[in-house]
């Protein structure tokens, strides 16, 4: 069994080189900026931001409109239940009036069949 070879220094040094080699080639085959193709690339980058802010747009508008409808749709619910308990309030009120008037009538009648068991 071949023993482990540790590294030295000189091959650390020489694998350094040459990667550093190889990420300036690849830096250098990159197209340049005024290139078609890196133009076409830039152009459709563009294009898309643009739809995706437009969409973002929309979806603000979408949800405002929203919060919007479902506010006056409450407002209505509100006031429907508004309505509710006021003529309920008033039906309680009524009926009141309606006892009221007939435990007066009751207690008049009691007190002129007093008066007149007295005369």
């Amino acid at each position: 069994m071949a023993g482990f070879k540790d590294k030295g220094f000189n091959d650390r040094i020489a694998a350094a080189n040459k990667a550093r080699e190889a990420a300036l080639e690849k830096f250098k085959a990159r197209p340049k900026a005024d290139d078609p193709e890196m133009i076409a690339k830039a152009v459709a980058r563009k294009a898309a931001a643009e739809a995706r802010a437009i969409r973002e747009a929309e979806r603000v508008v979408e949800r405002a409109a929203r919060a919007e409808r479902e506010a006056a749709e409450k407002v209505v619910r509100d006031a429907a239940e508004t309505a509710a308990k006021i003529e309920e309030f008033e039906r309680a009120e009524e009926e009141l009036r309606r006892v009221s008037a007939e435990q007066k009538a009751a207690r008049d009648a009691r007190y002129a069949a007093r008066k007149a068991r007295k005369a």
